[in-house]
């Protein structure tokens, strides 16, 4: 008789920032499009609209813990995962400030709160992680429509906008260097979303927006290079 084939294993996406908000809206999508879901929280004893998720998820949920402003967390989360194969390794932590001012007026820790939160945290994350990356896989970062440099055509949110823009460059700096693999890589323009984050100000609801985002992602998997794509899935200009 012929044997069984062994069970498919369902694909796995790791979402930093996961806790609330865009992320855990992310995790939830993708729960239920069959995927198994790795989020991380900054404090796993603290509870978190993550983990109401993960207690109806029958184990498809894994919490982890990773601040990414904190280096050290990363050699301990790569141990905790050397066993899992990811195929979407997504960045979605990030801050912001509400500061209008001209950026020759930003205070110098404001600077290096929004940058370091926004743009190299995120990419060292990305770089400690990424050999955990199916070789077809798809490693990206939430970006922003403001991180356009041809779009910023009003100002404001100046120190948001230098961020975004350097998540960017960093980004692609790190596709060129792994241009010889069949990685699909992603900067993801969400559009101005109504979370804490976002503000009760945004026209999006996190409900209309997170299965558009989850199709853009879906559809980018498997496609190989880097690109930096809006809610709808058009391309956002550099």
């Amino acid at each position: 008789m012929p044997s069984t084939p062994p069970p498919r294993r369902r694909p796995t996406a790791l979402i930093v920032g996961a806790s609330r908000g865009i992320g855990r809206g992310l995790a939830a999508e993708f729960l239920d499009q069959g995927w198994d879901v790795i989020g991380t929280v900054r404090d796993t004893s603290a509870r978190t609209p993550l983990h109401e998720l993960a207690e109806q998820a029958e184990g498809r949920v894994t919490i982890e813990k990773l601040d990414i402003n904190e280096p050290g967390h990363l050699g301990p989360l790569h141990e905790r995962l050397a066993d899992r194969e990811l195929d979407l390794l997504l960045i979605s932590a990030g801050t912001t400030n509400s500061q209008q001012k001209p950026i020759g007026e930003v205070t110098t820790p404001d600077f290096i709160d929004v940058m370091v939160t926004n743009a190299l945290s995120p990419m060292r994350v990305i770089e400690a992680l990424q050999d955990l990356v199916t070789p077809t896989g798809l490693i990206g970062a939430l970006s922003s429509g403001q991180g356009s440099i041809t779009n910023n055509t009003n100002a404001g949110r100046e120190v948001y906008r230098g961020s975004k823009a350097a998540l960017n460059m960093f980004m692609r700096s790190f596709a060129v260097r792994q241009a010889d693999t069949r990685r699909g890589f992603i900067l993801l323009a969400p559009g101005w979303i109504r979370t804490d984050l976002g503000g009760d100000d945004a026209p999006f609801t996190l409900e209309e927006s997170i299965p558009l985002l989850v199709d853009v992602l879906l559809s980018k998997v498997g496609r190989p290079g880097l690109e930096y794509l809006d809610r709808s899935g058009n391309t956002v200009p550099w």
